[in-house]
């Protein structure tokens, strides 16, 4: 799709102040109250099957707030079923694939729309391109495109856990990014992600890729109502 791209250089993880302003997850969270009136004229949706795929180190549990909200705008929503992220993508998506597998079969093979936080999000794309038939559209949430996880915050401490090279995972990830997938992708971003900076949770090789930043810490992606508007739009075609 996108194999003449040349693999991004000069990149660095989010500066000292971005990754403190994490810590302002509270106040986002009362900035986040105000905006809740946005969401009273969400569209309603068409009961589509999707499937929601949390970050490294979250759970289920982290996607229960999303899940209530597309579940009330009339979305057939599931989780994961996985538990834990941590962090074996190769693994998770293979996991992962079962899991759909199954439900496709029961659901008569009506494909999925896949939205996943951070890591949850390289699971999402991984699937759609190598089950494609069971993916119908990719919507992330500050998900490390480019660079894997050497880009990130905990990207030290993820490689020791994961027992991998950052220099060489990273030519891993552009190539299999370069090979790209043909879905509807919708790509959100923060502008002030302390964790997943924006310069590399932005969409280069998909040529259908629609980037949307948003203001807010990474760690309030899963909460922010606008962020909750963009995918109700996004899942109504608009």
């Amino acid at each position: 799709m996108s194999e003449s791209i040349d693999m991004p250089t000069g990149l660095r993880p989010p500066h000292r102040l971005a990754q403190l302003g994490e810590l302002s997850l509270p106040l986002d969270l009362v900035r986040f109250g105000m905006q809740w009136p946005r969401l009273v004229t969400a569209p309603r949706g068409d009961g589509r099957p999707v499937y929601l795929i949390p970050g490294y180190g979250g759970s289920e549990l982290s996607m229960r707030p999303l899940e209530g909200f597309l579940g009330r705008i009339n979305y057939d929503v599931a989780d994961w079923s996985l538990g834990r992220n941590k962090g074996s993508v190769d693994r998770d998506v293979a996991r992962f694939t079962a899991v759909a597998e199954a439900r496709f079969a029961e659901n008569g093979e009506q494909p999925f729309t896949l939205i996943g936080w951070s890591l949850g999000g390289i699971i999402a794309r991984e699937t759609a391109r190598l089950s494609p038939h069971l993916v119908r559209e990719v919507i992330t949430m500050g998900t490390p495109i480019i660079g894997g996880p050497k880009y990130t915050t905990p990207g030290q401490r993820y490689a020791r856990s994961a027992d991998i090279k950052l220099d060489q995972f990273e030519r891993e990830v552009h190539q299999r990014n370069s090979i790209g997938f043909d879905q509807p992708l919708t790509v959100i971003y923060s502008n002030r992600d302390g964790i997943v900076g924006p310069d590399i949770a932005r969409d280069i090789y998909n040529p259908q890729a629609r980037n949307i930043r948003v203001d807010g810490g990474h760690l309030g992606l899963g909460f922010n109502p606008k962020v909750w508007r963009i995918i109700a739009d996004t899942l109504a075609g608009r």
